[in-house]
């Protein structure tokens, strides 16, 4: 019974020991019955447009029914319109749809069939180099946003820095944008992971990095608890904390004496006071979730019909996300951080290909179950990992206990700014840290 006394643990103690690994399986989402064979070529893609198609976006514009905002209403109670008809009338007079597809379209596009879907993806080579090191590493977007959020840190990652750069494979989640959606129920996180290790296995990568944020943060932690053979390190900027004993004890110890539970001066100020910062603030925040992770086809039916209540629902979360004082501005901060071209490149992504609806279902695949009790969250993660913290996401977790987890921290970084969108807000901050990460496990 005495805690320095370890006895011998029993052969049905030994059994309960977390997994390694998760099973890597395999999956059908195409219509219909699995095909016997599956065309396992990569196409190269472009995305195009029409003048058919932008006189319908505006034809919807123009029809647009606003509500009347209330008077100091701010951001306080999701997009403010007043400041909704402005960004509109952006969108309708100045926005260059074309032109903008022609900076999409700047890097190679692919499609390849998986598992019955077909999966876009960019891949972007490095200028070639003597003496440079060649690292192969996937990135993955989250909701509500798309591969177009790394256009800006593509040009950090595919220049040799110390002789270290990478060739970079961005694909588009499944039923996100160019990727078609599930026709069948269940397509979850796990299933997504599944079908990016066999992208990068078709691509011919037996070993290779990855870094996420949102959903891209459990997509590539799934794909490193599959295959850990194949992922040499993991690098996230979010990061989904067990609860556990080890948590509570940091809760009622940390604001008093933070070192004694590991916690450090700057945990402490990004947690507490935790229930303000964590519970209330996450309510307050949370409410779209509850509707995605529910009822998404319903919620989807608005918002896949109408651009401008498209825009809203999207553009809402890159105000409040970067950070949530910008719900005390009139117009949410919206352009601190981004351009309008830049945001609704990305809204014009779901709205051309119609895919809103089935990003939305992937919140009801992913949290319509109890996530502590599946596979995923019991299993640990051994590949080298790296965070970078930044100061504005919606929750903060500590190092401590990311390793309840992560059990190989290489790397943990307090980011001096930057918010939930961390590559589009700031590429450079994010592309310093995954290089200083990547060289650390490259050397060890």
């Amino acid at each position: 019974p005495w805690p320095h006394i370890q006895r011998p643990k029993r052969p049905q103690e030994q059994s309960k020991k977390k997994p390694r690994t998760i099973p890597f399986g395999d999956g059908w989402w195409g219509v219909g019955e699995k095909t016997l064979s599956e065309d396992q070529k990569i196409y190269p893609f472009q995305v195009e447009t029409s003048d058919k198609e932008i006189e319908d976006l505006y034809e919807r514009i123009d029809r647009t029914r606003y509500a009347d905002p209330l008077e100091d209403g701010r951001f306080h109670y999701g997009f403010n319109s007043t400041y909704l008809k402005k960004v509109v009338s952006y969108w309708r007079h100045e926005f260059d749809w074309k032109k903008q597809v022609a900076v999409l379209n700047k890097y190679p596009h692919f499609k390849t069939k998986i598992e019955g879907l077909d999966v876009h993806f960019i891949h972007v080579r490095p200028p070639h180099r003597e003496n440079q090191k060649v690292l192969p590493i996937m990135i993955v977007h989250g909701w509500p946003g798309s591969f177009y959020e790394f256009y800006k840190i593509l040009p950090l990652l595919t220049q040799s820095r110390d002789g270290v750069v990478f060739e970079v494979i961005c694909p588009s989640i499944p039923g996100y944008g160019f990727s078609e959606a599930s026709h069948k129920k269940g397509f979850n996180s796990l299933a997504a992971a599944r079908i990016f290790l066999k992208l990068m296995e078709r691509l011919g990568f037996s070993q290779f990095y990855l870094q996420g944020g949102d959903w891209g943060s459990l997509i590539t932690t799934n794909m490193a608890q599959m295959k850990p053979q194949c992922v040499k390190g993991l690098h996230l900027n979010m990061c989904m904390s067990n609860r556990g004993f080890k948590v509570l004890l940091s809760l009622l110890i940390g604001p008093y004496l933070p070192f004694l539970v590991g916690l450090s001066r700057e945990d402490v100020r990004r947690l507490f006071p935790f229930f303000e910062k964590n519970v209330f603030e996450m309510l307050r925040e949370s409410g779209y979730l509850h509707i995605q992770a529910t009822k998404p086809d319903t919620a989807g039916c608005g918002v896949n019909d109408s651009p401008v209540g498209l825009a809203a629902w999207i553009l809402e979360k890159f105000s409040s996300w970067a950070d949530l004082k910008n719900r005390d501005l009139e117009d949410g901060g919206l352009e601190r951080k981004f351009s309008l071209d830049d945001l609704l490149t990305n809204v014009m992504i779901y709205w051309t290909t119609g895919s809103i609806t089935s990003s939305m279902r992937f919140y009801k695949e992913n949290l319509g179950s109890n996530l502590n009790n599946r596979v995923d969250f019991k299993t640990e993660i051994f590949v080298p990992t790296g965070f970078a913290a930044f100061p504005n996401e919606l929750m903060h977790c500590p190092k401590s206990w990311a390793q309840i987890r992560y059990r190989n921290i290489q790397s943990y970084t307090f980011m001096p700014r930057g918010g939930h969108f961390a590559a589009f807000e700031e590429p450079q901050l994010l592309a310093d840290d995954l290089f200083n990460f990547v060289k650390k496990v490259e050397k060890s």
